[in-house]
């Protein structure tokens, strides 16, 4: 890092402790921050990570990109913006409902791994940035309040808080993907698994191995790949959530 590189140190859009630049009169004519939020969701959601580019959305605004740099200083900033809305889609239990913390858990990361298959740009973008707007921090807020009600003591929270989401973000990741690639394909999702496990078996590798996991994989159940996904999903879940009650009896240690 290069001393005196302002924009290294400034870590974060909501760090930037400036107002938006230029005056009402200056502005071009119907953007705002959140307008052009919005649009650069929208986009991201269409066409991806990979193709998002200031030229596009000032081409979707119908503005000049010149225009966009009233309100951001980077297509970094942009994407900070970008990111902080989509966590805005959670639903999350008001501060005031003390309800049963395993049920508002699984509910916390149900959410969450929806929102990672809606959005799969966020993914690579989670890491990226602190995540401190203001919809990342309700969301991390929510998740801490429900976890230290399961009782463990508070040197243990945040290993608690790490396991269920990194499980959920690394879940909701993968199946993003998985969805993106069907989608891309033109075929239905079952029709894609089944045409997916009928070129595997031409390997000899992995036609052993779907042989030998062939047991596993009847008991597993599920008609279609969305109730196998929400069957894994919800057992892994479940033994996460089983971990937390046992070391809570065991006294955290």
């Amino acid at each position: 890092m290069a001393k005196g590189d302002a924009r290294s140190v400034r870590a974060s859009v909501w760090l930037e402790g400036k107002a938006r630049r230029g005056g009402r009169s200056a502005q071009p004519s119907g953007l705002d921050r959140e307008r052009i939020t919005a649009v650069s969701v929208r986009l991201l959601d269409a066409e991806g990570l990979a193709k998002f580019s200031m030229r596009r959305l000032a081409g979707e605004l119908n503005v000049t990109a010149m225009s966009l740099y009233w309100y951001v200083d980077t297509k970094d900033d942009l994407l900070e913006l970008a990111l902080d809305a989509a966590y805005g889609e959670l639903r999350l239990p008001a501060v005031e409902d003390e309800g049963d913390w395993r049920e508002q858990l699984r509910a916390l990361a149900a959410e969450y791994r929806a929102l990672l298959v809606r959005h799969p740009w966020m993914s690579p973008l989670a890491g990226r940035y602190l995540n401190i707007g203001p919809e990342s921090l309700a969301f991390s807020r929510t998740v801490q309040r429900v976890i230290r009600r399961a009782g463990l003591p508070a040197h243990r929270v945040t290993s608690a808080i790490s396991a269920v989401f990194q499980f959920v973000y690394g879940y909701g990741t993968l199946e993003g993907q998985f969805l993106s690639r069907i989608a891309d394909s033109g075929l239905p999702p079952d029709d894609y698994f089944q045409q997916a496990m009928t070129s595997a078996r031409q390997d000899p590798e992995a036609a052993d191995y779907l042989q030998e996991s062939k047991e596993i994989m009847d008991a597993r159940g599920g008609d279609t790949v969305a109730e196998m996904l929400d069957r894994d999903f919800t057992f892994a879940l479940d033994l996460l959530v089983a971990g937390i009650e046992a070391m809570v009896e065991r006294g955290g240690d």
